[in-house]
């Protein structure tokens, strides 16, 4: 049904209402500053989501009462509001959430999406977020979506039929343009010694964000790369133009692109529209360990908020603060142990405050999460150079990690090693 205003196309939501938000660079904001005035004549919404673009408009003590969210993963938008307490924060790598979905674990009664328009048979597009958004239109009871002509059509896991939408609104829109970030000395040493561990024929998983950038930028002698990951951004652009990533030699989906989103700039978004070389898939398969580590060569790259002496990685909090999530890191960390011939890479400046602290400690922060634990960690990378805990004892892991510290906090990291871990460095 195609609804005159946004209210009319809300008006279907009951109080107590479990409400999927379609998420990343798909974020439906013109439903949720809809939903941001409307919530106020329900009770007891839930809003869940992952890392949302636009979302700040529900960050207020006065729809307490009446909306809930629920986060999967916090990012900028939510951040705030998890840590004022009107927010929630779960904890789930991001490969499980469509099975609470499909499983009714977690219930979804409605879903808000952001869609392409329809072709000529009524298909339209997800676009560039599948992800969990998916699974939540199959299991929700209503789905309310706004068409936004903008949006690029996708292939793989993202179509939806007109038929599947019980009411929608139609409005065009440019999506989010997320400029490359900067690069500075760090993240460009950094991006040189992760790059010094890729390999011709490397199949690989990484981020978005200006350590991953540097990194694609210095891949451009490399032959016959893949990309198999969650997201990626306009790094990989220069490096399918050359020729340099072919796909060529994965196992799966060969000679395409996998992912379950993408954010960057209207250039991104005009490569993936209508291009069949890029698949967008379900979350619950791109994330499936069983599935990565089929490709050979798989090398995963995350990033850390902190890292101890023993190898612990964490990535969602610093301290009891909760930054971002859980995410797919230890679903493709444990994918490239797997794979034959692969590697995983944990990518990190060295310091964090404007220098004043060390992300490499002697232990982690009180409170701090572990996403990927010491047992897990192959590589860890600093602009000061590369650790290879593989193999390695508590001893040799010390050592490794102190000697690619910032050499400020070098002295104070092995005297702690020798006073707390009672270990000889």
């Amino acid at each position: 049904m195609h609804c005159a205003s946004v209210r009319e196309a809300l008006e279907i939501i009951e109080n107590h209402d479990v409400i999927w938000c379609h998420s990343m660079a798909a974020t439906p904001s013109l439903l949720l500053e809809g939903l941001a005035e409307f919530a106020y004549e329900r009770q007891g919404l839930t809003l869940l989501q992952l890392h949302t673009e636009g979302s700040e408009c529900l960050d207020s003590a006065s729809l307490a009462p009446h909306i809930r969210q629920r986060a999967f993963f916090v990012g900028r938008a939510t951040r705030g509001a998890v840590s004022r307490g009107y927010a929630d924060y779960v904890p789930v790598f991001l490969s499980e959430i469509p099975k609470l979905f499909r499983s009714g674990v977690q219930p979804v009664d409605v879903a808000l999406i952001q869609v392409s328009a329809p072709d000529m048979h009524g298909w339209c597009s997800l676009g560039v977020s599948v992800e969990a958004t998916r699974a939540a239109v199959q299991m929700a009871k209503k789905v309310i979506a706004w068409i936004n002509p903008a949006m690029p059509r996708t292939h793989g896991d993202a179509m939806i039929h007109l038929d599947e939408i019980d009411r929608y609104v139609h409005f065009s829109q440019s999506l989010p343009d997320h400029k490359a970030p900067q690069q500075n000395e760090v993240t460009r040493r950094i991006g040189e010694h992760v790059a010094s561990l890729i390999r011709d024929r490397d199949c690989l998983q990484m981020g978005i964000g200006a350590i991953p950038d540097a990194t694609l930028g210095c891949l451009g002698t490399h032959k016959d790369l893949g990309i198999h990951t969650e997201m990626f951004s306009d790094g990989i652009l220069p490096l399918v133009e050359s020729g340099v990533i072919t796909n060529a030699f994965k196992k799966k989906h060969r000679g395409r692109i996998v992912t379950t989103f993408a954010m960057g700039s209207p250039r991104l978004y005009a490569f993936i529209n209508d291009n069949p070389s890029v698949a967008f898939l379900d979350v619950e398969y791109t994330n499936d360990t069983s599935v990565i580590r089929q490709n050979p060569q798989t090398v995963s790259i995350n990033s850390a908020l902190q890292i101890d002496l023993s190898g612990q990685v964490c990535a969602d909090s610093i301290g009891t603060q909760i930054y971002s999530g859980v995410g797919g890191q230890m679903d493709f960390v444990r994918s490239a142990a797997l794979s034959e011939g692969g590697r995983s890479i944990i990518a990190l400046p060295s310091t964090a405050a404007k220098g004043t602290c060390s992300r490499i400690a002697s232990v982690l922060s009180p409170g701090a999460g572990v996403v990927t634990t010491r047992a897990h960690v192959h590589y860890v990378v600093t602009e000061h150079g590369i650790a290879d805990l593989r193999a390695k004892s508590m001893q040799e892991r010390a050592r490794a990690l102190i000697a690619i510290a910032a050499p400020e906090f070098q002295e104070d990291l092995a005297r702690a090693a020798r006073d707390t871990w009672k270990l000889s460095v």
